[in-house]
């Protein structure tokens, strides 16, 4: 079975975001966006991670249906409320759920059996099938 979760970006919870950002930029990655207060979201060509001052208590899997790599609206994606149903269908339990019949950007969370968080938190609203 294939669930198109959307774009990946590791979302780490951070202690010091300006050391953080200097870290990860001597890996080559670059900023493309954030407050720069509270968080940054930086990328290295496919791969994005999240840097979070003071916002999580652990490490989230993120995953963004409707955005591609560099954050730009898809047309095709999967819904989150149509992921969030199979996720249900499959016996997942969700933390935090959406409403069903909502239409724009909403986010769920949830988490794997070792206790990671996993969000799907989708910016965009349904596509237009």
């Amino acid at each position: 079975m294939s669930l198109p979760l959307g774009n990946f970006c590791l979302s780490l919870t951070v202690r010091d975001l300006a050391t953080s950002r200097a870290f990860y930029e001597k890996l080559g990655f670059t900023e493309v966006s954030g407050d720069g207060k509270f968080w940054l979201v930086l990328r290295n060509g496919a791969t994005k991670i999240g840097l979070f001052q003071g916002m999580f208590d652990k490490n989230i899997l993120t995953f963004n249906p409707g955005w591609n790599h560099e954050g730009k609206a898809l047309e095709n994606f999967v819904d989150v409320r149509e992921i969030q149903a199979q996720l249900k269908a499959n016996g997942i339990q969700l933390a935090l759920e959406t409403p069903a019949d909502g239409d724009g950007p909403a986010h769920i969370v949830f988490s794997d059996p070792d206790g990671n968080q996993i969000m799907i938190d989708q910016h965009v609203g349904k596509p237009n099938h």
